[in-house]
């Protein structure tokens, strides 16, 4: 008998099981993923979903040395400003990827909200709000989790604004 193959949780699996979130597991060839730009578009459409409800994981640094999180549609450009002043901060840049995985337990490409090694504040573009559900990586590469995004925000204490380009 051929054995199943089965996909070992990852953190952010384990802890939206540990909150009752329920989510769809969805798992696609990260071999030779190529982390160039119009990746997660491209990855959403060989899932089969419409690119606008797959939201990638960007990491910010705020001025004083603390980190915003912020989920955006895949197809889209993270407004730094929009995003800062969502979140209360006189400024945000991008988290250099050589941090990204010491300070949030993820890497490049696999890095999702939900549990990191702490959580940070947290913005989820308000187009989100559009769809029954979004997906979000699944905290590795090559999966994908498909929940709703009003669970997964109250979840996480994420708020809904407008923070895309």
């Amino acid at each position: 008998m051929a054995k199943k193959n089965r996909v070992q949780k990852t953190n952010a699996m384990r802890e939206l099981e540990r909150g009752g979130i329920a989510y769809t597991l969805q798992s696609y060839d990260a071999d030779n993923e190529d982390l160039s730009s119009g990746v997660g578009v491209r990855i959403s459409e060989a899932l089969g979903e419409d690119p606008d409800s797959a939201f990638k994981t960007l990491v910010t640094v705020t001025l004083s040395g603390g980190h915003v999180v912020c989920c955006i549609p895949v197809a889209e450009e993270l407004d730094l400003k929009k995003a800062a002043a969502a979140a209360g901060e006189k400024s945000l840049t991008m988290m250099h990827v050589k941090d990204l995985e010491p300070t949030t337990g993820y890497v490049r490409g696999g890095c999702t909200p939900v549990g990191m090694k702490k959580q940070f504040p947290t913005l989820i573009d308000e187009t989100a709000q559009l769809f029954d559900e979004i997906g979000i990586s699944g905290g590795r590469r090559g999966i994908s989790l498909r929940l709703d995004p009003e669970q997964l925000a109250s979840f996480i204490g994420a708020t809904f604004a407008d923070i895309v380009r």
